[in-house]
């Protein structure tokens, strides 16, 4: 399908052009989502991703005023992050806005006319409590030092909260794709629910209605910069992640990288865990729980050599996650080196290389981590190509032999 560059819409005025990866904010244009005054949009759909349907619902109850602006007194983030040399480089960042935090501040002009301009990131400070990190305590493989690791294994971060904002002509680009057949595609496999995918040519930056982000910085953050770094990129596995399920290794592995990162934090670096909400491979906890079903009652129980052609067979992909966005949100924490990459995923690693951030060291989750239950997943990943058994592969070898990875 040819792409037609619209620079009118009927009914409608031009709205400010945002010009992705220029040199400067102001060059650059604020990204302008408002439902109060249609006219002045310049993207494709709405800011609150997922959420944005619940607004939706709170209008039609009426308990909240359609026109109703938010006050954002005092939301400013907690810690000041970046900007970074990625944030102007249109093919490092495509997936998020990198001035999505500071819009009050770098968009001030627009805001002070009475533009509704909102943050898609929130940045803040917490503490993290989660009982492996006191078991390490016990253990002795990490200390309380009272500033990053409190008293009882209270462990202090910064976390930002990121909503996904395309650039859809560098999204095309990212999957080898034409910016017209993927504006179809995105129409018509969402049951035609963005129309101006199609009729707005002029409009090349989309807010997806789906999940974000959050970003765990363990560490003071300029230190993502300095290095050294610990990092692991974690898709949500809320019934591993939250409820415990021991039937895969994803809470082990999350817990194993924040204390890597914690450990990285105290000798004098940074760690990040980055959780992005892309349950069952982003093929929804759904078709997770019926695959649990087809696996477990085909002839001779849950099997290794099945594991990922009973996701095919309900799904017809084993792995919707693609990993060829994840990297954006690194290169907007300033990242250029990891030194230790807390994962076994070829997929990742091949994703994260290949946005050009260096990689020292890929750590394994330590055998006695996984659950009795989970040992068919780790058997399944290997025998797909997942990982090596012997020493995961280093930069020099993954030319020799890429393996293709689903976890």
């Amino acid at each position: 399908m040819s792409h037609i560059k619209l620079t009118s819409h009927p009914g409608q005025t031009t709205p400010i052009p945002i010009r992705w990866g220029a040199d400067t904010p102001e060059a650059r244009g604020p990204v302008i989502g408002t439902l109060t005054d249609p006219k002045l949009r310049n993207v494709i759909g709405t800011h609150s991703g997922s959420y944005a349907v619940y607004r939706a619902l709170a209008v039609a109850a009426e308990v909240l005023d359609p026109e109703y602006r938010p006050d954002f007194t005092d939301t400013t983030p907690w810690h000041a992050l970046g900007p970074h040399p990625q944030w102007f480089d249109a093919e490092k960042i495509v997936a998020i806005d990198p001035f999505g935090a500071v819009v009050h501040d770098v968009f001030s002009s627009y805001h002070d006319k009475g533009y509704d301009i909102r943050p898609s990131i929130a940045v803040t400070k917490a503490h993290l409590q989660m009982p492996e990190i006191r078991d390490a305590v016990e253990a002795g493989r990490l200390k309380e030092d009272g500033e990053i690791l409190k008293r009882g294994g209270d462990c202090v971060v910064t976390k930002a909260a990121i909503e996904p904002v395309w650039h859809l002509p560098g999204v095309a680009r990212r999957f080898g794709a034409e910016e017209g057949e993927l504006r179809r595609i995105l129409f018509e496999q969402t049951g035609g629910m963005f129309p101006e995918l199609v009729t707005r040519g002029d409009l090349e930056v989309f807010l997806p209605p789906i999940g974000g982000m959050t970003a765990y910085i363990f560490g003071p953050p300029e230190k993502l910069v300095t290095g050294p770094v610990t990092a692991r990129v974690h898709d949500e596995c809320n019934g591993s992640d939250v409820f415990g399920s021991d039937i895969c290794t994803c809470r082990p592995y999350l817990a194993h990288g924040v204390e890597e990162c914690i450990r990285s934090a105290q000798q004098g670096g940074a760690g990040v865990i980055v959780y992005f909400r892309k349950e069952g491979r982003a093929l929804g906890e759904v078709t997770k729980f019926l695959v649990y079903n087809a696996r477990k009652r085909q002839q001779g129980g849950d099997r290794a050599d099945a594991y990922f052609a009973r996701t095919e067979c309900v799904a017809g992909v084993q792995d919707m996650r693609f990993q060829t966005l994840m990297p954006d949100v690194l290169h907007w924490l300033g990242i250029s080196r990891i030194d230790r990459f807390v994962s076994m995923s070829n997929l990742k690693y091949d994703a994260v290389i290949g946005s050009g951030i260096t990689v020292g060291e890929r750590v394994r989750i330590p055998p006695e981590l996984v659950p009795p239950d989970a040992q068919v997943e780790m058997d399944a990943k290997m025998a797909a190509g997942y990982y090596t058994d012997s020493e995961l592969p280093n930069e020099a070898e993954l030319g020799k032999a890429k393996g293709r990875t689903y976890g």
